[in-house]
């Protein structure tokens, strides 16, 4: 521990990317850049932005392998394209991140978690990434690693624009072994082994702008990978068909007040294998419908107010066939609404307020017919005591009509010294809090139980860190930051084999990230623009449950204590090509740390190429040295995958 303070200070400038690219200013809306939800840039908390250029220069199926590519996340995949992921921040996992769709959180009731592969990539304008818990832009609660809010409403400009793309994914075909042992050749239809297709139509208009988009995937998801002895085996049973479709309306009114409407329906069908090259599979079927109403007043009666008032709509049905054709079916209902309230007295103070309000109801083969209520309030103040000096203090006091303990008072502080017009020091203390949800209250089937009697998870954090402005070429920024959880619940098995949820768990993060990126425009010769990135994170873990303490040395599972991520970019007048590796250190897979899952590095290529004036072909190789490796324990990931695509786009003024 003692030499984590002098490397903090020594590597104490390391990047800021995206934040350099916009105002100061306070804003509900920006015109060019979707929607961002009464904020302002001037923040202490750490914020990586991916604007719709980088989504399709990254060429990432989905968020998970973006975030992952762009970003140097830690991202834990069951497979392919439509399996099951977490993505951690800050070694906190899906269920501990707090996930938004143009501001509203999205995050189950019934487990906590967000399926990323409802959201289609090519309806993405924007994705925000706050790092760190106890958010005061959005104070959502149970953001334990921090919030990602994904943004897909963008006002369009006047006229009429028609888009489609097409791709194919191929896995290299290979000799392999059957479940009898016997040798197979190769399956040449594994050069077409997945396909994504995506239509879209957008208006503008002066007042109104419109915008559909519907898109279809058909993954088999069969590659070739090596078992536990190296012997060459083929995946199947892992079968994906998925669809969806999206809408959004933006609706200009007077006094640069707005309408925005959003839609989003997806339905999926999807095979999942037990572990391995087992033969045994179980089916999901989803169907998802979500509903969004946002109307922003930037100014409310006054011209130093601001409010916006936002409500929504979900309904996701999940029904699963297990391998041995006992089913089960879910379905969520859930309405929400968010009303937040800014108030500018003047340059050296901001107040900001608001509440939330969601309503759940859950009708499920296995935790029952459940109804649930949660709702908050928040008030933060954005104080100026000097120029170059930010103190924001921020509070949220939390309510739930479920489970013990439904009462909690959140508090943050914040603290921003722009010490040169170059260089700032960002500083944040801060509480973490999270109600169980249904599946861990009210469980009763596949050999589990769940425990009503849970107490809230609860914990502290805090960071401290450096963004500096090296040159109009390089930007930097490190940030060092440690967090402590109680009462983390976790499954156990007991008597007779039944699992039950309990407050078993208590753990201690320290981490380091530093980010670099080296941006240089050229005004002759073939390229106009290079584009280098490189972040490394630093993260010691130590489970101070079950009887350990920090001289066990026990590793949280799944949180190497290294991931190294970086990438370049080589732009020209009509295209770009971006090369990225990742590379994550040794893994535990369970809490005594006997089962370990060793490093691997994953090196990636795409390229984008504009051919007339409509069109753009795209390609993605994606694991070019053919990694054998996994995510997850005992679900092996793909080697080598090549994407070849085609867009067209057409617009009429």
């Amino acid at each position: 521990m003692k030499f984590l303070l002098p490397l903090f200070l020594l590597l104490l400038p390391l990047s800021v990317f995206a934040l350099s690219d916009y105002e100061d200013d306070d804003f509900l809306f920006t015109d060019n850049e979707g929607i961002t939800v009464t904020g302002t840039i001037q923040t202490s908390q750490q914020i990586a932005i991916i604007d719709r250029e980088q989504i399709e220069h990254s060429g990432a199926a989905d968020i998970a392998y973006l975030l992952q590519d762009s970003l140097g996340l830690n991202v834990i995949r069951h497979g392919a394209y439509g399996n099951n992921v977490s993505i951690n921040l800050r070694g906190f996992d899906t269920k501990r991140v707090a996930v938004l769709i143009n501001g509203m959180p999205v995050n189950s009731s019934l487990d906590g978690k967000f399926d990323i592969s409802q959201i289609d990539m090519n309806s993405i304008e924007r994705i925000e990434v706050i790092y760190g818990g106890a958010d005061s832009k959005y104070n959502v609660s149970g953001a334990f690693g921090g919030v990602i809010n994904i943004i897909t409403i963008k006002k369009q400009e006047p006229g009429l624009r028609l888009a489609a793309s097409v791709s194919n994914t191929s896995a290299m075909p290979g000799r392999y072994r059957d479940r009898n042992g016997e040798m197979q050749e190769p399956h040449r239809e594994d050069l077409f082994d997945t396909q994504n297709y995506s239509l879209s139509a957008a208006y503008g208009a002066e007042a109104l702008s419109l915008t559909t988009k519907v898109f279809a995937n058909r993954a088999d998801n069969h590659f070739i990978f090596l078992d536990y002895t190296d012997r060459p085996r083929r995946k199947d049973n892992n079968e994906v068909r998925d669809a969806g479709a999206s809408a959004a309306l933006v609706w200009e009114l007077r006094d640069l007040s707005r309408i925005l409407l959003s839609s989003g329906f997806y339905y999926g069908n999807r095979n999942f294998p037990s572990s391995g090259f087992s033969g045994n599979a179980g089916n999901q079927r989803d169907l998802a419908i979500r509903e969004n109403i946002i109307f922003d007043m930037p100014r409310a009666f006054r011209d130093d107010m601001a409010t916006e008032f936002s409500a929504g709509y979900q309904f996701h049905r999940r029904e699963y066939t297990a391998p041995n054709g006992m089913v089960s079916l879910h379905d969520q209902l859930s309405i929400s609404a968010v009303n937040r309230w800014n108030w500018f007295s003047g340059g050296s103070f901001t107040l900001r307020g608001g509440a939330d309000y969601s309503y759940t109801h859950l009708d499920s083969t296995d935790a029952g017919k459940r109804s649930r209520f949660d709702s908050g309030f928040y008030m933060t103040a954005e104080i100026k005591p000097a120029e170059s000096f930010l103190v924001i203090p921020s509070s949220k006091i939390i309510f739930t009509s479920e489970g013990s303990g439904n009462f909690a008072l959140i508090p943050k502080l914040g603290i921003l010294w722009n010490v040169t017009e170059n260089f700032a020091l960002k500083n944040n203390y801060f509480r973490n809090f999270k109600f169980p949800d249904f599946e861990e209250l009210y469980w009763g089937g596949g050999g589990g139980i769940g425990n009503p009697n849970l107490r809230p998870e609860d914990g502290w954090g805090a960071d401290l860190g450096g963004t500096w402005r090296v040159t109009k070429l390089l930007q930097l920024e490190s940030v060092f930051f440690a967090q402590w959880i109680r009462d983390s619940i976790h499954w156990f098995s007991g008597s007779g084999g039944i699992w039950r949820p309990e407050n078993a768990g208590e753990a201690a993060l320290f981490g380091l990230e530093n980010k670099a990126v080296f941006g240089m425009p050229f005004s002759g010769g073939p390229f106009n623009k290079v584009t280098a990135t490189f972040s490394h994170r630093y993260l010691l873990s130590y489970l101070l449950s079950y009887n350990y303490t920090f001289t066990s040395n026990k590793r949280i599972p799944y949180n190497p204590e290294h991931i190294l991520s970086g990438s370049l970019e080589l732009g020209w007048k009509n295209g770009a090509l971006t090369v990225s590796g990742h590379y994550e250190s040794l893994r535990f897979h369970d809490i005594a740390n006997h089962t370990a899952l060793k490093p691997h590095f994953l090196l990636n290529a795409s390229v984008n190429q504009k051919t007339g004036k409509n069109l753009t072909v795209f390609c993605a190789l994606r694991n070019i040295l053919n990694t054998s490796y996994e995510s997850f324990f005992d679900y092996p990931m793909p080697g080598t995958t090549l994407t070849l695509g085609i867009r067209a786009a057409m617009e009429v003024k």
